[in-house]
């Protein structure tokens, strides 16, 4: 049952659609220009940098907020006496709450973003020990390629990438938990990675094909 709330709580932060609204406000549906996506790429080429880094913060924060919260919240009240060895995969649950909401909001017929913002989100709220790697994962990716979907693909799949080497050696909060909770936490983390992936699967073949559309953040706009 606690899973299940904390997979709602994550889900109701996640239906704050940014760019969606942030697209009302200008008078437009943002899903029905440039790519279609209620994201933060898409924003910035339809909307401008402004309203992309606004869109970038806030669906990153969305998603730091509940995964953080679950844990200080747990450990400092009764709940850890039941669920404190169950920390770190409620986060998760939390966490892949609030990329189903962000990705499948129901009040806009299940179509959202592709939940790479909202899953950075997930990773920064969930443990620091991720972030320096998967930072240099996707800053880099970007600064090499000025790919964002290429960055993206990367860095979900480097998250899952590093949970599997933690949980195989038992390094850091995996010291200590049972063989049911580890696994549970790789295949979640299974889930967030795959459906990141999935949900670029025309940016991969675009890729491949040689066409994808690069993003620069400076003066050169983005490439068609």
């Amino acid at each position: 049952m606690i899973r299940v709330v904390c997979l709602l709580i994550g889900y109701m932060f996640g239906l704050i659609q940014t760019s969606y609204i942030l697209g009302r406000i200008k008078g437009i549906d943002i899903r029905e220009y440039g790519s279609g996506n209620a994201g933060t790429t898409n924003t910035l080429r339809v909307l401008g940098k402004k309203a992309g880094l606004i869109v970038f913060l806030v669906d990153l924060f969305k998603t730091i907020i509940p995964v953080a919260l679950t844990g200080i919240i747990i450990a400092n009240t009764p709940l850890n006496d039941k669920y404190g060895d169950m920390i770190y995969l409620l986060k998760l649950y939390t966490g892949l709450g609030a990329v189903l909401g962000h990705n499948f909001p129901f009040y806009l017929k299940f179509k959202g973003g592709k939940g790479i913002a909202a899953s950075g989100g997930m990773i920064l709220g969930y443990h620091w020990i991720f972030v320096p790697i998967d930072f240099v994962i996707f800053f880099g990716t970007f600064a090499l390629t000025h790919y964002v979907s290429l960055a993206s693909i990367l860095l979900l799949f480097g998250f899952f990438v590093q949970m599997v080497i933690m949980a195989i050696f038992g390094w850091s909060f995996f010291a200590g938990l049972t063989t049911a909770v580890t696994v549970e936490i790789c295949i979640l983390t299974f889930i967030i990675s795959f459906m990141a992936i999935f949900r670029h699967r025309a940016n991969i073949k675009r890729l491949l094909d040689g066409c994808e559309r690069k993003t620069y953040l400076g003066k050169k706009k983005s490439e068609q």
